[in-house]
């Protein structure tokens, strides 16, 4: 690339931008207007990008909803309820607790789509119960609540699967369904790791939930358990589109919290509300930073040249994996994972899509590389998270995520050798990948 290129000083501008603080979606709309200007093509061709792509896509629509559905079902006692349920099923277990944080963040994951979110709603809660009378260190049970939390995005519904589909024009049901297995894989080798360390450590055992309580418990959870097969009902019926499954699970999830629970007040609603448009609105920069920049990498033909050049070493579908594994495990270090899917992935998309890789597969995986940056030092941004949360020493906390990080890229070398594992939901209901 020409230092001196305008491509070249609308990079400098978005990094010098960022640096001084401004959000990274300004970051990009101000760089990308600045190449417009210095390539002698018209500004206001920014304005019509952005409009274009933030006006006529009704995917996006679903990241509100979502996002909505999250907040009233994170509001009031369902959090309570849920934490019961688990507790009940694998408490009774050693290092039960650290057991219930792993299968609370799954059971989560159907009313999120977002591990921020997810940390947010259950890392205060579970901080508290987890060093109660010194059960675990406060490093441990931090680093748990963060590595648990990556699980959320990778389940349906998933904010950073949404924003996938919108960069590939890939189904949003299928990647939803191909999710499913990765997202149990990582919960699966967090859970034995924690059975490995329990012994190891000596964690505590809960006390025991007797069995003529299970059906109670189960019954006072089961409104909240059943958010993902609605949704997904709602999907697979053909009933509903992406967008209106949301909505569906937006109301849903408002009906049973001020319905059925009677644990949400009319000020709660105003709050969910108020607190999921700060979050869309932030997303909504993102993505029409990105729309603006994109076009600027597609002006200077750089997925085509990427291609290209890589074509040229003549590599494999799975090594050209392997490298996309490494790339956005680095980059996950120091950038938001939003930004990776929405610049990043359509520049690595072309190659993926000349060497035969399905995009489906690829998109999952893209994802779970994006969801490993959040908790890899240096930068991870649950790291920091939850070091406010739980008032923690980040060093402590990564310390302590090491091992966990460690068994999880191990899944994800096992989702990037066999791709079957990923497709084979989505195959089951008629996907031709």
């Amino acid at each position: 690339m020409n230092p001196t290129s305008p491509f070249a000083f609308a990079l400098y501008a978005i990094v010098a931008l960022s640096l001084l603080g401004l959000p990274v979606g300004h970051a990009m709309i101000g760089g990308s207007i600045l190449y417009l200007y210095l390539a002698g093509m018209d500004m206001g061709t920014a304005a019509e990008q952005l409009l274009n792509g933030m006006y006529t896509s009704y995917l996006l629509l679903a990241i509100p909803l979502f996002v909505l559905a999250a907040e009233f079902m994170n509001t009031g006692s369902i959090m309570d309820r849920l934490l019961r349920f688990c507790n009940a099923i694998v408490g009774r277990f050693r290092g039960g607790l650290a057991q219930v944080n792993v299968v609370q963040s799954v059971i989560f994951a159907s009313m999120s789509g977002s591990a921020l979110a997810d940390a947010a709603g259950s890392g205060k809660l579970m901080q508290t119960m987890m060093t109660k009378d010194g059960r675990y260190s406060p490093a441990f049970a931090a680093a748990l609540t963060t590595v648990s939390s990556v699980i959320g995005p990778i389940l349906p519904p998933s904010i950073p699967l949404v924003l996938y589909a919108l960069v590939s024009n890939t189904s949003v049901g299928y990647l939803f369904l191909a999710g499913v297995v990765p997202g149990l894989l990582l919960g699966a080798v967090q859970m034995a790791l924690i059975a490995a360390m329990a012994r190891r450590r000596n964690f505590p055992v809960e006390e025991r939930v007797p069995l003529r309580e299970m059906p109670r418990i189960t019954r006072e959870a089961l409104p909240a358990l059943l958010m993902p097969v609605i949704l997904l009902g709602c999907l697979y019926s053909g009933v509903t589109t992406p967008t209106e499954a949301a909505a569906v699970a937006a109301l849903y999830a408002l009906v049973i919290s001020v319905v059925l629970y009677r644990s949400v007040s009319a000020r709660d609603v105003y709050v969910a509300l108020r607190s999921s448009a700060k979050v869309t609105v932030s997303i909504g920069m993102l993505i029409a930073g990105a729309i603006v920049f994109n076009f600027v990498v597609t002006s200077e033909n750089i997925p085509r040249t990427l291609s290209a050049m890589l074509a040229g070493y003549q590599l494999s579908p799975l090594m050209f994996l392997l490298i996309v594994n490494v790339l956005l495990l680095v980059l996950g270090c120091f950038l938001e994972g939003t930004t990776i899917i929405l610049v990043i992935l359509p520049v690595l998309l072309p190659t993926a899509q000349a060497l035969g890789v399905d995009p489906v597969h690829f998109g999952v995986l893209a994802v779970v590389n994006v969801m490993l940056g959040l908790v890899t030092p240096p930068y991870g941004l649950l790291l920091f998270m939850m070091g406010k949360i739980a008032e923690v020493p980040l060093r402590d906390i990564v310390r302590e995520v090491m091992p966990f990080l460690w068994v999880m890229i191990g899944a994800l070398a096992i989702i990037t050798l066999f791709p079957d594992l990923v497709l084979f939901l989505p195959r089951l209901l008629g996907y031709k990948g």
